[in-house]
């Protein structure tokens, strides 16, 4: 079997309004760490020509501030907070793109209210799986939202899957 040259995500790019803010909700939230800022909060804004091609941002958009947070397991979250022309909330899921990251939470219920204590809004009760392939005994998801607006769902599946009778693949899990 051919080695394949991807092997698994590293991280996921949050543009977030305020990043202290931010930080702090992953933190409490999420129990997450920042490793380090790639752009300290009180350097030079990252700007300009090459800066906008390299990262397809609008012209004249400044880069104020990225920090690289780790959560206990799984990819990292890099924060960037930009300041640009244009600039619009944060898409729907049901917009093209990106539209949400799941955490997965042992404690279904403290997880919820950490999530909510850090100033994210839920927009459901926890509630069993919606698609059969993913139900199972005690398999939980719930949508919230950040102060800022981005969504995460919050998910737990302590039961097999049914689809795992059909196929040796199975999802990543921490």
């Amino acid at each position: 079997m051919e080695k394949h040259p991807v092997r698994g995500m590293d991280h996921i790019g949050i543009t977030v309004a305020e990043l202290e803010q931010a930080t702090r909700f992953f933190q409490q939230a999420f129990g997450a760490q920042v490793i380090y800022d790639s752009v300290a909060p009180a350097a030079d804004d990252v700007q300009g020509d090459e800066t906008e091609r390299t990262l397809n941002l609008m012209p004249g958009t400044r880069i104020k501030a990225v920090r690289m947070l780790a959560l206990q397991h799984g990819p990292g979250l890099e924060l960037f907070e930009m300041a640009g022309p244009q600039q619009r909330d944060p898409v729907r899921p049901s917009d093209y793109g990106l539209q949400h990251f799941a955490v997965y939470v042992d404690d279904m219920a403290a997880a919820v209210s950490r999530f909510e204590a850090a100033g994210g809004q839920m927009f459901t009760a926890p509630q069993p799986l919606m698609f059969p392939t993913e139900r199972g005994e005690g398999n939980l998801f719930c949508y919230g939202q950040t102060p800022w607006g981005s969504v995460i769902e919050l998910i737990s599946l302590p039961s097999p899957l049914p689809y795992e009778t059909d196929t040796s693949l199975r999802r990543w899990k921490p």
